[in-house]
């Protein structure tokens, strides 16, 4: 697990790869910076679909024709939404980012689907390091090892690194976790020593985000990823091997856990956040409550109410996407949304059990897909940038899946 610019994997099949993967490692390390709009993340991902295109790497095939067709129902959703309330600050602005984002899916969807390997390679390397360099902030900012590193890297005496909100600063860290997690399931000595290391820094920065929904999203998405690759192991050494790991690693992460405890203000925080009965999630207009009430909205108009709307009828947002897609989007967005969530679960689950080389990668990613998922019932994540490369990266590794299978039969 190296955090240099990789070098073109064997398998690269003209002269424009090598620029092809370097820009698209700038843009997976440009995610790690998000304290301004347009972000890093965002300048990085027009950059590299227009060189994709310009070098003739990014073909939309017929297989494509179901994504596309969900993501442009679901954006037709929210404009139409949007109409009403375009005069509303931000709301134009929203929407164009909502056709950017469904945008960069497809994009992600494409470019996976071919030279596989490689590009998969590319872009968790480069994620690691993107998330490094946000725990690496996040931690220097709480424990205020620089001045203004506290003001500038935390929010509400939480970490949030170089992100604007500690709630999707922590779930930014989660695959490169789950990759660390499967070097002590396959790798060599020398690689776990290595995702040992990292997996160490980015486990105190998620615990330092102190949010629970990053929280449950590590332990169910690792939960998932480590019983699936449990269930396609090839050999009874290797799921003992899964087996004394799991063990080991419960011991160890309640001993990480009991030493930052042991500072005081760690401790007395994460007993705070650790509780779901904080005052803005129960009582009527609580987070619970406005789910129950926002529900009987949706019901109840077809068209929904638009886009950052929910603020003017609640006292807080939405705090759950599902809601919010209906909310945002009417009956038309809120659908399409819930169609897109779960045919991604489908193709990805099909791809995390494919015959295809980069499987074990390819659960890391459904796995963590699948806790970002469940997080999305308490956070807004529509806007989350790595959610929308997680959704087409599963898209794009189930056709390469699709590939390998047929190639094989043949």
């Amino acid at each position: 697990m190296t955090l240099a610019l990789p070098a073109t994997a064997a398998g690269g099949t003209d002269r424009a790869e090598p620029l092809r993967r370097a820009v698209l490692w700038l843009m997976l390390v440009g995610g790690a910076f998000v304290f301004a709009e347009p972000s890093p993340y965002e300048i990085g991902a027009l950059v590299a679909i227009l060189t994709f295109m310009a070098t003739g790497a990014l073909r939309l095939r017929p297989v494509h024709g179901p994504l596309v067709l969900i993501l442009v129902v679901y954006c037709l959703g929210l404009t139409t939404a949007a109409i009403p309330v375009l005069w509303a600050p931000k709301v134009a602005v929203w929407v164009v980012v909502s056709w950017y984002l469904a945008l960069t899916m497809i994009f992600f969807a494409v470019i996976v689907a071919e030279e596989t390997e490689g590009r998969l390679d590319v872009i968790l390397r480069a994620w690691t390091l993107a998330a490094l360099i946000a725990a690496a902030a996040g931690i220097a900012g709480y424990f205020r090892l620089f001045p203004g590193a506290f003001d500038l890297f935390t929010l509400y005496a939480r970490a949030k690194g170089t992100f604007n909100d500690p709630n999707v600063f922590g779930p930014f860290l989660i695959l490169p976790m789950l990759m660390a997690i499967q070097a002590f399931f396959r790798g060599t000595a020398g690689q776990m020593v290595r995702a040992g290391g990292v997996l160490a820094v980015l486990l105190v920065a998620l615990l330092l985000s102190f949010s629970r929904g990053a929280w449950i999203h590590f332990g169910l998405s690792a939960l998932i990823m480590t019983a699936l690759l449990f269930l396609t192991a090839k050999s009874r050494a290797e799921r003992v091997r899964i087996l004394v790991v799991v063990g080991l690693g419960a011991i160890l992460l309640a001993v990480f856990v009991g030493v930052l405890l042991s500072i005081d203000k760690v401790a007395e925080l994460m007993k705070e956040r650790a509780s779901f009965n904080q005052s803005y999630d129960s009582g009527p207009m609580g987070r619970f409550g406005r789910h129950a009430y926002g529900w009987q909205m949706a019901l109840d108009l077809p068209m929904g109410i638009g886009p950052l709307q929910f603020t003017r009828f609640f006292p807080e947002d939405v705090h759950n996407v599902y809601l919010n897609a209906f909310m945002s989007g009417g009956w038309i967005g809120g659908i399409a949304y819930h169609v897109l969530v779960g045919a991604t679960l489908v193709v990805g689950l099909v791809a995390a059990l494919g015959r295809s080389p980069v499987r074990p990668a390819a659960t890391a990613v459904f796995a963590c897909f699948c806790g970002l998922a469940f997080e999305g019932q308490i956070i807004d994540s529509d806007h989350w940038r790595h959610f929308w490369v997680l959704a087409g990266l599963l898209w794009g590794l189930a056709l390469a899946n699709r590939v390998a299978v047929a190639r094989e039969t043949s």
